[in-house]
């Protein structure tokens, strides 16, 4: 009984005002960097997060090629979202459905010779603007990485440890 009243308290317990303080700026600033890097990578490449994500999961893919529900797993979106962005990814030669070869049920989706130049592109202005916008905040005097990158790294590695199913 006494296990279960502790357990109680500690779940009704809300975040104190020095806590909500810095879970927002933790949320803002992580919206602010995503929000700079997508208006870049649009601008300079024409393509959207999406289209980004979409490409990269596919470059790093054996042969280049995933069937559908595995590439909606890899960039975690519904598979109705990907079916209607792959359309539209497609229209610009980016991408291509083909049916798949183990299973006629599935498609595969196949990164074209357009989409991996188009990818190639996109990924060097694209790892310029991480490097501006994140890396060089963390930059020590010296132009080295500095403790402040390994303590996001160290906040990172918590976060994600605490979160695994």
């Amino acid at each position: 009984m006494e296990n279960s009243r502790a357990t109680t308290t500690r779940a009704r317990k809300s975040p104190t005002a020095h806590e909500l303080r810095v879970w927002r700026d933790f949320v803002e600033t992580g919206d602010r960097i995503r929000s700079l890097l997508a208006a870049r990578l649009q601008s300079e490449s024409g393509l959207s997060t999406g289209d980004y994500a979409v490409l990269l999961a596919l470059s790093e893919a054996e042969g280049k090629r995933l069937r559908s529900s595995d590439l909606a797993a890899v960039i975690d979106w519904e598979r109705s979202r990907l079916s209607h962005h792959l359309g539209r990814m497609e229209a610009r030669g980016l991408v291509v459905r083909e049916p798949c070869a183990t299973d006629n049920r599935g498609a595969e989706v196949v990164l074209t010779a357009a989409g991996a130049s188009q990818f190639r592109r996109a990924s060097a202005s694209h790892l310029r603007a991480v490097q501006e916008l994140f890396v060089d905040a963390f930059a020590s005097e010296d132009g080295g990485a500095s403790a402040g990158l390994e303590s996001v790294e160290t906040v990172t590695e918590a976060l994600q440890k605490h979160l695994r199913p």
